[in-house]
């Protein structure tokens, strides 16, 4: 049995410090603004594109090894990334040894770090209450009418200050996530997401962190109060009202949807500036408002911004058996790493790698194509996508029914090339009526 190609010392060192460890630095579960900061100012994700097309020209289409005691690969072939994500939760889980030691933290039997067989039952849990095969999820009138009121309470600030700023749009972000997930009632609950902010920074640091058991058990039990009370129109009432089987635990599946939640918000505001700062998109955006409930193209500007600057770069998988490769073979227990930027940005197969272009989500995307994989994909692609992409192009099209914006300074410029590198936390916006 002849092992994947392992890379030379150098090239994993180069591998690690240009593609890894900016990746872990930034924060795998909770942002740090400050990290995201100098990443924008080194464009460092544009490096680790670069890195990454480095090896693949010097090693082929591998995978290749960075970690040969770990077992760590590298994709490096467009089908090796189809094969991964279709291939699970056998032969590569997603429940890898990184995950398992990071949602730990949060959600100790979430569906994304459980076995083989809890998945059986977990996983068609989420789906009967996020219903991914439906871009307007059922409670989707619902959802645009909480959406509505947090962006008309937010304009009346904005209108105030004359600018909208990452700090105002996620105060109305997580109200709308909580009033859609938990209640109307949890609109000012804002103890219930600051401990899993906490937790997830406790998660950034996955095994090497130790566990806050009292606070994990008083999020976990706040949680169980909302799905308990059930109210009409929030996916707590669904998630009391689906049939589960022993062993499903369903107020453990909703910390998972709270976390997918954060990407909403920042794909919505940075989609925001690139509608902003792209010639024709906001009139474009427009015309849809008083069409389709789905709003195809928001929905596609918020992708569109997913795909530029993935919420998750790393998409792991760990082998539950030996596989076979082109050169060679992962033994079981291997960790195989899509690292979703160089394939979203690789300019030799997506002529679109460094511009906003909403038309590559305009329709439906299969194998055949180029993997952008903003959500993952297969089996174990994200249950909540529609309900986030939901949210997040409801919010955008209110916010452009009512007001006019302008980015103030940063990376984005009006038809130009698009940054490598984009942090939400310094993106802001002059507003008008």
């Amino acid at each position: 049995m002849t092992e994947s190609p392992t890379v030379s010392p150098s090239d994993a060192a180069r591998a690690l410090l240009g593609v890894l460890v900016p990746m872990v630095a930034g924060g795998a579960i909770a942002r740090r603004p400050r990290v995201m900061g100098l990443a924008q100012r080194l464009d460092l994700d544009s490096r680790a594109v670069k890195e990454m097309q480095r090896l693949r020209d010097r090693y082929g289409p591998g995978p290749v090894q960075v970690l040969p005691g770990r077992g760590m690969a590298l994709l490096l072939d467009a089908g090796d990334v189809h094969r991964v994500l279709n291939g699970s939760p056998r032969p590569f889980s997603p429940a890898s040894r990184e995950k398992r030691g990071a949602l730990g933290h949060f959600q100790p039997e979430g569906v994304l770090v459980s076995s083989p067989e809890e998945r059986t039952h977990r996983r068609p849990f989420n789906e009967q209450v996020l219903q991914p095969g439906r871009p307007v999820h059922d409670h989707g009138e619902r959802m645009a009418a909480v959406v509505t009121e947090e962006v008309e309470a937010l304009l009346g600030h904005v209108d105030f200050t004359g600018e909208l700023t990452w700090d105002s749009y996620a105060v109305a972000w997580w109200r709308i996530v909580r009033r859609i997930v938990l209640g109307d009632g949890a609109r000012d609950d804002e103890q219930v997401t600051d401990d899993l902010l906490r937790l997830r920074k406790d998660a950034n640091w996955a095994y090497f962190k130790p566990r806050r058991t009292a606070r994990t058990r008083r999020f976990l039990r706040r949680v169980q109060e909302y799905v308990d009370r059930a109210e009409p129109g929030s996916l707590a009432e669904l998630t009391a009202r689906t049939p589960a089987r022993p062993g499903t635990e369903p107020h453990q599946q909703v910390p998972q949807w709270l976390f997918a939640a954060d990407a909403g918000a920042w794909s919505s505001f940075r989609a925001l500036g690139l509608l902003c700062t792209t010639p024709g998109a906001v009139a474009r955006a427009r015309e849809e408002l008083d069409g389709s409930p789905d709003l195809p193209y928001l929905r596609a500007g918020v992708l569109e911004s997913l795909r530029l600057w993935p919420t998750t770069p790393l998409i792991l998988r760990d082998t539950t058996e030996d596989t076979e490769w082109a050169r060679g073979t992962l033994a079981a227990g291997s960790s195989v790493v899509i690292f979703a930027p160089f394939f979203h940005r690789d300019e030799r197969h997506v002529p679109e790698a460094h511009r906003f272009a909403p038309e590559l989500w305009l329709r439906e995307r299969t194998d055949a194509d180029w993997p952008l994989v903003p959500f993952s994909g297969g089996p174990a692609m994200c249950p909540g996508r529609n309900v986030v992409l939901l949210m997040a192009s409801t919010v955008l099209g209110r916010l452009l029914a009512e007001r006019d914006y302008a980015v103030e300074g940063g990376p984005l410029k009006t038809g130009g090339r698009v940054p490598g590198s984009l942090s939400p936390f310094a993106l802001r916006f002059r507003v008008s009526r």
